[in-house]
């Protein structure tokens, strides 16, 4: 085993650990009612831990978002945010169609639960210290991942990944994305029927039919022909793959910089 794949291996174990901390949030989608008609846009780091409750938010609401990935001593969108924003504070979330800005995670979840939903918030989301607690905790299963930049060329392109926030496979290929400073559409993937459940090499030896009804799970499906999470689309290259490890090790060939 190389060096290369020990360290995958030891990565996951460790996004594993971090899912099963979040006890299921960010899995399961039920999608807003009202889906906008331009990407929301998100500026954030995959090791912040407000940042991670956004993002479970969009896997359970089911909404898709332009991710600007600003780690720590990151420059090429931090930025923005303090420009824009006055303050460099994460998760910043800005939604071109209502004109809305706004900081603090629990602020941000409300408003997309309110303006998209179209329901009640949640009662997990109600207890916003709880939340940010356990997210912390979660954090610390992952150390450093998704926490610092590192030097990459930039794509002229936006990457898309499709995703759902609890995948520990879907978690290291934005760890990755995050420290390069790659923006990505990120394409809500997460969980709406039994089926999703199964894992597609099962799926595959048990010659069982993907039938699912979450829009991009959908897509997925008429794309790639099955349905694997993560799953990269690199129009920069014409490049389209599945398996984390894979796709860890195309982005690191293409756009790291040593």
């Amino acid at each position: 085993m190389s060096i290369d794949s020990l360290r995958f291996r030891v990565n996951l174990a460790s996004s594993s650990l971090a899912s099963a901390l979040r006890t299921g949030i960010g899995i399961n989608a039920d999608p807003a009612a009202t889906k906008p008609a331009k990407l929301l846009k998100l500026y954030e780091f995959e090791g912040c831990p407000y940042c991670r409750l956004v993002r479970e938010a969009l896997t359970e609401l089911d909404l898709d978002a332009m991710i600007y990935p600003c780690p720590k001593g990151g420059k090429r969108f931090r930025p923005t945010v303090t420009r824009l924003g006055g303050k460099t504070q994460f998760p910043w979330l800005v939604d071109p169609n209502t004109g809305e800005q706004m900081y603090e995670s629990m602020d941000i979840i409300a408003y997309l639960f309110e303006t998209y939903g179209e329901r009640p918030l949640p009662v997990k989301w109600r207890i916003g210290a709880l939340q940010k607690f356990g997210s912390s905790i979660t954090g610390i299963a992952r150390g450093m991942g998704g926490m610092q930049a590192r030097p990459s060329a930039p794509p002229a392109k936006p990457l898309q990944l499709y995703s759902f926030e609890s995948s520990p496979f879907a978690r290291l290929v934005r760890d990755l994305l995050c420290e390069l400073e790659i923006s990505y559409v990120l394409r809500s993937a997460g969980r709406t029927r039994v089926s999703d459940w199964v894992p597609p090499a099962m799926r595959d030896a048990l010659n069982m039919q993907s039938d699912p009804d979450q829009k991009n799970r959908k897509a997925l499906l008429e794309r790639a022909g099955r349905v694997s999470i993560p799953y990269l689309v690199d129009p920069n290259t014409g490049t389209e793959m599945a398996e984390s490890e894979d796709i860890i090790r195309y982005l690191t060939a293409t756009y790291a910089v040593a």
